[in-house]
């Protein structure tokens, strides 16, 4: 990761096509006189549809904005809950805030994704939606979670920003729930620069998403789009032509890209157990559904954990948001959220200690496309030298 690592000569082509394929219309509606039946956003989803074994999918502007759409088509408002994990990226909780829904935080576990113990915990009858997030390009249980959301009836949307190309026993991360949201942001394993999707096996669902995201279209087949009406109110979650370009080509490009993760970061893991690397990994619930664009160890201590970071910025080592981005992914620093609207305002601090156990004592190393099995070894011999100073 990220989908940059493998921008070539073909997204360049991609851009240029574009231009002199349908005269430069890089808006994905309209135009139909001199666009020469050239849709690019359409042809994304529906790559990404076959690609991802699910029937709909709406292409939007960021994950965030999918996530967004998916809260506002399942009917989610004030009165109502919203499950997600402490560690996520803030956008998960900031679609939440703008359904105009509370905010319910559950611990994660050891696969740091939600943990199906403190889910089940903090259902209720005001719990509409439950959130789970597919950290660090690994799936959550969502066996458990799903058995969890259908026997209190609650839907499941996955937030998948960072399950693109995952899996969970062989089904594409983001189909399993009622609605899956994808990332294809600037970091993520295959990139439009910004840019997201919203997946759904359920048609209803599908064109309330479609509506939803372009200012309530109701995507006549007959009637000029200026002339359509709308079936409900929108806003605008649209991608442009020029990301759709990118992304079919990065599409074609994602199996690669995870193969060659999920090898480096296997190199690495033995390059480590050789050299006795004494700390454990993250569990992983389903090692053939990961993509491998991180591999995760949790130390003995937070002291232990702060004297292994100081060896690593010695060795000039980059970590991968745990701990370096840990203050926009665990929600106990997400005060200023707390502080306007009320809710864990009086305990964040203390709040999520099992998350806190978690993530205070855990560093998580980048696993790049474009490593080489000398890169992969030198980093795992810097990597077993600091355990042997710090352990």
């Amino acid at each position: 990761m990220p989908g940059y690592e493998v921008f070539g000569e073909e997204e360049r082509k991609a851009i240029n096509d574009l231009f002199d394929a349908n005269g430069g219309v890089l808006f994905a509606h309209g135009f139909n006189d001199i666009r020469n039946g050239v849709f690019r956003v359409r042809e994304f989803e529906a790559k990404a549809s076959d690609m991802f074994n699910v029937p709909y999918a709406q292409a939007v502007s960021s994950c965030t904005a999918a996530l967004r759409v998916a809260l506002e088509v399942l009917g989610v408002g004030a009165g109502d809950e919203v499950i997600i994990p402490a560690f996520t990226f803030v956008a998960t909780a900031e679609a939440v805030i703008q359904s105009g829904a509370d905010l319910v935080i559950v611990d994660i576990d050891e696969s740091f994704t939600m943990d199906p113990v403190a889910l089940e915990k903090a259902i209720t009858e005001r719990t509409k939606v439950i959130i789970p997030v597919h950290m660090m390009s690994a799936p959550a249980d969502m066996d458990r979670i799903c058995e969890i959301a259908k026997n209190n009836n609650v839907r499941v949307v996955e937030d998948a920003a960072w399950g693109v190309g995952a899996s969970w026993k062989g089904k594409a991360l983001g189909t399993i729930g009622d609605i899956g949201c994808y990332s294809f942001d600037a970091g993520k394993c295959i990139s439009t620069g910004e840019g997201g999707m919203v997946v759904t096996h359920d048609r209803d669902l599908f064109v309330k998403a479609r509506a939803y995201h372009d200012h309530g279209h109701e995507y006549s087949s007959h009637i000029a789009r200026g002339e359509e009406g709308a079936i409900g109110e929108g806003f605008n979650y649209r991608m442009t032509e020029l990301q759709g370009a990118i992304g079919i080509v990065q599409l074609g490009k994602l199996a690669g890209i995870c193969a060659t993760q999920r090898s480096n970061k296997e190199k690495l893991k033995e390059h480590l157990a050789k050299g006795g690397f004494p700390f454990r990994f993250r569990k992983v619930l389903d090692k053939q559904g990961e993509t491998g664009d991180t591999l995760i160890f949790l130390l003995n201590s937070r002291e232990q954990t702060q004297a292994f970071l100081s060896g690593m910025i010695k060795e000039r080592l980059n970590t991968k948001n745990v701990p370096d981005a840990i203050r926009w992914h665990f929600a106990k620093h997400w005060i200023h959220m707390f502080e306007k609207y009320g809710w864990y305002a009086e305990t964040y601090s203390t709040q999520w200690q099992q998350s806190a156990d978690i993530l205070e004592q855990a560093i998580a190393i980048p696993i790049m496309v474009k490593m080489n099995d000398e890169e992969i070894e030198d980093l795992a011999n810097k990597l077993i030298s600091i355990s042997r100073v710090v352990g």
